[in-house]
């Protein structure tokens, strides 16, 4: 652990709310909190009326600055995490992509066995997307790989990955998702509904709890048969992911979203891929061609693969939109995701809580990043 940090005149914020407090670190954690601390061997910042916030948590990001979970190396899974504190991230869910289960099975496997380095984001776990998917929501992840829900088949993955897969995305209309989702639920899995064809009815009868990238490759809302969106918006025991980049959703989708769940349920996430950070071009991702412009990040097809989005432009985003409040931009950012996943010791700013944070302008500008009390990311 480096040494102690000591932040004064900031702006703390969490979910529960705002309060100009001086913030002192101690080995990895948030040792005390009050107004005029001093430590003489810390390494002090005046924040200068300056947001600290708690560090942002990524549950759904496949790579960035040219690297991808799908690599399968660790190597690739160190630049990710190295890249991540620019935009706030301490912490991330490592994301694969549907593949051949021999793939699959060395992403998770390479995910599974790594472990961040001081001053990188910690890699918490792995998010299983695919391949229990629907060929009518397939998006960019590729159909021939796609197979039914197979506990089995997960068990292994689970058993290569030394248990840290986290999340699953999965299609719950599909044969034997009950049993596969019940099995989940069992071992503390987070089952999550996306790349599915499901009506209303079908969403509501599963067993899941989480909703993958509201809006995106999901049975749309309509009056009939409101589908998974209507679900998602409708059934409070969701926690719903939302990509806030105003490219897969429109600004209007994006409010929709805040005003309809509110920031109690909503989980920003990126959905990025390994083009993040380094502008337009050509990119792979799982095996296809991304070409990445003005419009988006799309395949040949024109359907949007992942996104180059970065979290603290999807605060700035909401915020914009939804002139929600900095507390909320918390629980969406950090406090829910923390919550989901059962940490106990991320996603608020108290004494004892991990030393995860993030120190912001007024206008929602990434300045510094600490990741387990270690600098990660300094603008300056």
């Amino acid at each position: 652990m480096g040494k102690s940090l000591l932040f004064s005149n900031v702006l703390v914020v969490d979910e529960d709310g705002v309060e100009r407090i001086d913030v002192l670190t101690a080995d990895g954690r948030i040792e005390k909190m009050g107004h005029g601390l001093v430590a003489k061997d810390a390494q002090a910042f005046d924040g200068r009326g300056k947001i600290l916030m708690p560090g942002f948590i990524d549950i759904h990001v496949h790579g960035a600055n040219g690297f991808d979970v799908m690599d399968a190396d660790a190597a690739a899974l160190s630049g990710i995490a190295q890249a991540l504190p620019k935009e706030g991230v301490t912490a991330f869910v490592a994301t694969t992509m549907t593949q051949t289960e021999g793939r699959i099975a060395r992403a998770v496997e390479t995910a599974g066995k790594y472990r961040s380095a001081d001053g990188e984001a910690e890699l918490l776990g792995i998010h299983l997307e695919g391949p229990f998917l629907s060929p009518e929501q397939a998006g960019a992840q590729n159909p021939e790989h796609f197979l039914k829900p197979e506990l089995d088949l997960f068990n292994h993955w689970q058993a290569l990955g030394g248990g840290r897969i986290r999340i699953v995305t999965l299609a719950p209309e599909l044969e034997g998702a009950d049993k596969f989702i019940a099995g989940l639920e069992a071992s503390g899995v987070i089952a999550s509904i996306g790349h599915s064809a499901a009506t209303y009815e079908q969403t509501v009868a599963s067993n899941a709890q989480h909703v993958t990238h509201l809006f995106n490759q999901m049975t749309a809302f309509h009056h009939r048969e409101p589908g998974v969106v209507g679900a998602a918006m409708l059934d409070s025991r969701f926690r719903v992911e939302l990509i806030a980049d105003l490219i897969h959703n429109h600004p209007a989708a994006v409010k929709l979203a805040y005003q309809q769940i509110g920031a109690g349920r909503l989980i920003l996430i990126t959905d990025a891929m390994r083009a993040k950070g380094l502008g337009y071009g050509n990119y792979d991702l799982g095996g296809q061609t991304v070409v990445v412009d003005e419009t988006g990040t799309r395949i040949q097809t024109g359907r949007l693969a992942g996104s180059v989005l970065t979290m603290d432009r999807a605060l700035r985003n909401v915020r914009d939109l939804a002139q929600c409040s900095l507390p909320e931009l918390a629980q969406m950012s950090s406090g829910n995701a923390a919550a989901a996943l059962g940490l106990h010791g991320k996603g608020k700013i108290a004494r004892g809580m991990d030393a995860d944070l993030v120190l912001m302008t007024e206008a929602l500008e990434v300045e510094l990043t600490v990741c387990r009390g270690e600098i990660a990311f300094s603008a300056n």
